[in-house]
């Protein structure tokens, strides 16, 4: 009797096991067969956003750390709506970018606006997406000091300046530049030029002629910038997203994951932002000097500190 109950018992563990696994393969294939399931099983696309002024490249370059390690990630997008802003972070993402590109394809998609340090960033991908109107170009280096003396001396205000050397306080808004000062200033402005027409044509592969002739701060339309061989193809997000997919070997549906900055980061953005909004009013942030078209102003991308 014993016996047969034991026989019993094990013949109800096996046909549980049996109806746990079956019902577990079920709820597998179903979530597979479902729409819903495609983020789970899709190649992923890592996409970061760049917009507006350009002030630090901490959080653009750690997005581009983390989507190039991350093995689940195929390619990455950089969705650029930009004008620019300062040389030494767009430096910093160019080259965070450069060391992406050997291990993941890198395409960029330009917005309504990617100029001068926006195009910058855009030149070190794999390929560039623009829309016939996106204005882009802007090819220089701009340096601008806020000049107050007029206003100070019908105020009856005077600074008195003690300095170690000639040039200590050069930019100062209490006076004038002298000739020696522009002309270094000039000097300094034409050799970050020349940094710039350098990112361009190696990372376009461009011959150097052919940069110098256009880089002199024009802008262009995306149409344009394509003829000129500073934009690969034009077309919206989707036409970026299908072209990431060529270029990675992704067959079929590829999800997209957006690079998200945290809820302090987004905080210290929001608080940074106001406080630089109204130092910008007095004085311009990198010393005056920038990759930035003119044209358009913004909230800046990140902040470092």
């Amino acid at each position: 009797m014993a016996s047969k109950r034991r026989s019993i018992l094990s013949a109800l563990i096996i046909v549980m096991v049996v109806a746990f696994v079956l019902g577990s393969a079920m709820v597998i294939i179903m979530r597979f067969l479902s729409p819903a399931s495609a983020p789970f099983f899709s190649e992923k696309i890592g996409v970061i956003p760049v917009e507006g002024t350009i002030t630090s490249s901490q959080t653009i370059t750690s997005h581009l750390i983390k989507f190039r390690k991350d093995p689940d990630i195929k390619a990455i997008i950089l969705k650029i709506n930009s004008s620019g802003g300062g040389i030494a972070p767009s430096q910093e993402i160019y080259r965070e970018i450069e060391r992406t590109v050997p291990v993941k394809k890198v395409v960029a998609f330009m917005g309504s606006v990617a100029a001068s340090g926006g195009y910058y960033i855009a030149a070190a991908a794999d390929r560039i997406v623009a829309s016939p109107g996106t204005i882009t170009g802007s090819i220089g280096v701009i340096m601008e000091f806020l000049r107050l003396e007029d206003l100070l001396n019908k105020l009856g205000v005077d600074l008195e300046v003690v300095k170690s050397g000639e040039f200590k306080d050069m930019g100062s808004p209490d006076r004038k530049l002298t000739e020696k000062e522009r002309e270094m200033l000039k000097d300094m402005v034409m050799d970050m030029q020349n940094q710039f027409v350098e990112a361009i044509v190696r990372g376009r592969r461009l011959p150097l002629e052919q940069v110098q002739q256009i880089a002199d701060g024009r802008v262009f339309s995306g149409a344009r910038a394509k003829e000129l061989g500073l934009v690969d193809v034009l077309g919206n997000f989707e036409d970026a997203v299908e072209l990431t997919k060529d270029l990675a070997g992704i067959k079929g549906e590829a999800s997209l994951v957006y690079a998200k900055k945290s809820p302090l980061e987004a905080l210290d953005l929001l608080i940074k932002t106001g406080v630089r909004s109204i130092a910008g009013a007095l004085h311009h942030p990198e010393g005056g000097i920038a990759y930035r078209w003119a044209g358009v102003s913004g909230p800046p991308v990140t902040e470092n500190n």
